[in-house]
């Protein structure tokens, strides 16, 4: 006889709540330009090959366990020590692992719109995440985020999905003014941004999330870190599962690392096609904000002279037929009207508006 167990009712409530974060669509298939994930268009490191040759003979070996190799090498480079650097499964993993530590009532904050993992970390622990929204001028205002009185406040700097910057200056404010712990989410800073990492050394009250999937072209390897005080990468390892990071994505990643030219001459080609890209997203008399990370955030104007929700979803889908797939966040009135374009190669971006002009001519 069957016996049967119905998962809807003796779920813990707030995982029957929980709503899952939605990753960007990862399309089936060949001959797809693919500019919605924000995924580095270039290879990693050639080095890695050796490395993950050296890595498959010691796969029968459990990994290191706290990651020490990649925790020393990334403390070295920003003048920390080991113990202020964390390992993660992913940028991701470290945001969950903040959250289960350090949230409490009233719950977490985060502006509005940002990273949607957020409300899904805080939702897995059965928190509250308090909303800040920003207006069209993506200003920062700081005597809002610190009257959330949030535990927690993650910020994304540079923003996604805009792309804006925020100064050093007024991520210092914010330091100031708030009681609890800022979490300076900085998986796009390579691209433009200006790091809160020398704020470490004054403020006990930062955490600073960097990850390899994007400037370091390892999002398939998942691996991320976070830089804190001592005290506080003490608490996320006791959450830590033991084996976080498998021995090849340590390996990968401490050698993408310290191959410090490749990585910077992948960097500035992206930095150069979002600029030119942006260049002929002007030419259209297109609003696009000023970006710092690997995207564009551009309102689209139809050839009749129109913008909004209709005129985005329009292009979006116009796109999408033809196997170009941007990004397209309908469920908010500062995002509705926009796309948001991942940063290609040359050919790529040039597939990209060559589909544009189409769509100005036939929509």
């Amino acid at each position: 006889m069957k016996k049967s167990y119905d998962a809807a009712i003796y779920a813990l409530p707030h995982i029957q709540d929980l709503h899952a974060y939605v990753p960007g669509e990862q399309p089936q298939g060949e001959g797809w330009t693919k500019l919605n994930t924000n995924e580095n268009p270039y290879p990693p490191s050639p080095k890695l090959a050796a490395v993950l040759s050296e890595e498959m003979d010691k796969l029968r070996l459990y990994p290191e366990p706290r990651s020490m190799e990649l925790r020393t090498a990334i403390g070295e480079r920003y003048g920390l020590s080991a113990a202020n650097v964390i390992i993660g499964n992913g940028s991701d993993n470290l945001l969950d692992l903040i959250t289960r530590c350090f949230v409490s009532d009233p719950g977490a904050g985060h502006t509005v719109p940002s990273y949607s993992l957020y409300p899904v970390v805080c939702g897995m622990s059965g928190q509250q995440l308090i909303d800040l929204p920003f207006d069209r001028s993506m200003q920062l205002n700081v005597e809002a985020l610190a009257a959330t009185d949030a535990k927690v406040f993650f910020l994304t700097n540079p923003n996604a999905p805009t792309g804006v910057a925020f100064s050093i200056s007024e991520i210092e404010a914010a330091l100031q003014a708030i009681d609890g712990l800022l979490v300076v989410d900085e998986a796009y800073v390579d691209f433009g941004g200006e790091t809160a990492i020398p704020l470490l050394r004054d403020y006990e009250n930062l955490i600073v999330v960097r990850t390899f999937s994007k400037s370091y072209s390892l999002a398939g390897m998942r691996v991320g870190y976070a830089l804190a005080g001592e005290g506080i990468v003490g608490m996320l390892d006791r959450v830590r599962d033991a084996y976080n990071v498998d021995r090849i994505a340590q390996a990968v990643a401490l050698a993408a690392f310290v191959d410090v030219d490749y990585f910077e001459t992948q960097r500035q080609k992206v930095i150069a096609t979002r600029e030119a890209t942006r260049a002929q997203l002007d030419a259209l008399g297109w609003f696009t904000y000023d970006s710092a990370a690997n995207f564009l955030f551009t309102e689209p104007i139809s050839a009749a002279g129109s913008s909004g929700g209709e005129v985005a979803r329009s292009l979006f889908n116009f796109l999408k037929e033809r196997r170009v797939l941007v990004r397209y966040f309908p469920n908010h009135p500062l995002t509705c009207a926009f796309i948001r374009v991942s940063i290609g190669t040359d050919a790529q971006m040039q597939v990209l508006i060559e589909g544009i002009q189409s769509w100005l001519k036939n929509a």
